[in-house]
């Protein structure tokens, strides 16, 4: 029997100690092909065993990113933003300032080489850091991400709004992962119309402050590096500024 992401076991420790996972926070806006040449090197690195684990948290100018999976009917507005093409997985995203990214460079052979319970890992990370806000976030089995419930809007379909507040799409080289998760804080959540976020046409999209929490960039990073503790195990290193 398949189990469903909220049944599978989500602790992703390490088998063995192999030093701290290094912690990076940018202040300045990354430009995205920057983004993707640090990944791609420190991937390389890890999983020769020559680099530290890493978790690099930034925010993006406003740009699209697609997936693996995105298909070119959901690009409504490609004139707008830079949009580029990546190899991970899932359809087309908004990445900008306001928001919350955090790319994650693990390597699951030293943890445990599951796909799809890494997927649910990086689930329960954004829900148990969103709790931490005391915003229920919660999974959806038919779409990746996390939501949250809006009883003050209108029904749709007869059935209660959903709003996704977070994304996430992951790539994996040699069982070391690239790209991770984005939470939205505080953007320009009018930018999201340029695609179909994710594929999805019957939800919206909301931030932290549009759900009345008005918490700063700060306040989410010390959560999510007290979550990521709990769930991955690694004491992370010093924070260091990129």
């Amino acid at each position: 029997m398949t189990l469903i992401r909220e049944q599978l076991e989500t602790g992703f420790q390490p088998h063995s100690a192999s030093g701290e996972v290094e912690w990076m926070i940018s202040d300045d806006l990354v430009e995205y092909p920057e983004a993707l040449d640090f990944m791609n090197q420190r991937v390389t690195q890890i999983a020769q065993g020559e680099a530290a684990e890493c978790v690099w948290l930034l925010e993006h100018p406003p740009l699209y990113t697609a997936g693996t999976s995105a298909k070119i009917e959901d690009l409504v507005s490609p004139n707008r933003f830079p949009v580029f093409e990546t190899g991970r997985g899932g359809q087309y995203t908004y990445h900008g300032p306001g928001q919350r990214v955090a790319y994650v460079m693990l390597d699951l052979k030293r943890r445990k080489p599951d796909v799809r319970a890494f997927v649910a890992a990086l689930e329960r990370w954004i829900i148990e850091t969103l709790g931490d806000f005391n915003i229920k976030g919660e999974r959806r089995e038919d779409r990746v991400g996390v939501w949250v419930k809006r009883p003050e809007k209108p029904l749709v379909g007869g059935e209660m709004t959903e709003d996704k507040v977070a994304a996430l799409g992951i790539r994996l080289r040699k069982w070391v992962s690239l790209h991770g998760i984005s939470i939205n804080v505080e953007p320009d959540l009018e930018h999201f119309s340029g695609i179909v976020p994710c594929g999805v046409r019957q939800h919206g999209i909301t931030s932290l402050v549009d759900l009345g929490l008005p918490a700063t960039m700060d306040d989410l990073d010390i959560a999510l590096r007290r979550q990521f503790e709990e769930i991955f195990g690694e004491p992370s290193g010093p924070i260091k500024m990129r």
